[in-house]
């Protein structure tokens, strides 16, 4: 099974948008599945259902970022070569979405939405393209890493 889909699986399986991408690497990244989940738990629906940066791209991000993040505040050429590799993958995203912005993936208004997650159902699923989003975000991620090892 890919990264992608154990990200898809992982979201059908109830976790965020962002918990689906950044657990699917948990493993290549050193850190356990508890820590994965309560690391990137906030980032689901576009940050706590505020439905701004999508949490796949947040997740993907993260898992970037604990593999590729300089770690001194003060090198900046590495922090700048850094911000490209992000750069680089959300315009992956957003080229093959259109968008990187939670709201406007779903079509929804502007603002954020109710605090309470809706439930997992077919009728949710049939609405709702987040399994899609979360299979390209770690596709991308997938590539990326396999690309720059």
């Amino acid at each position: 099974m890919t990264k992608a889909e154990q990200a898809k699986q992982l979201f059908l399986n109830g976790h965020n948008c962002a918990q689906a991408v950044f657990c699917a690497f948990a493993d290549e990244l050193g850190l356990d599945n508890n820590t994965a989940l309560t690391l990137s738990a906030c980032f689901g629906g576009g940050l706590g259902r505020q439905r701004e940066v999508c949490g796949a791209v947040s997740g993907m991000c993260m898992a970037l970022s604990s593999k590729f993040a300089p770690k001194d505040p003060t090198d900046q050429v590495a922090k700048a070569k850094f911000y490209v590799q992000i750069q680089e993958l959300c315009a992956a995203f957003k080229k093959e979405n259109g968008s990187i912005i939670c709201r406007e993936l779903l079509g929804l208004p502007a603002g954020p939405s109710a605090p309470t997650p809706e439930k997992r159902t077919d009728a949710y699923y049939q609405h709702r393209t987040c399994a899609d989003k979360v299979k390209c975000a770690a596709e991308i991620l997938e590539k990326y890493l396999q690309e720059n090892k």
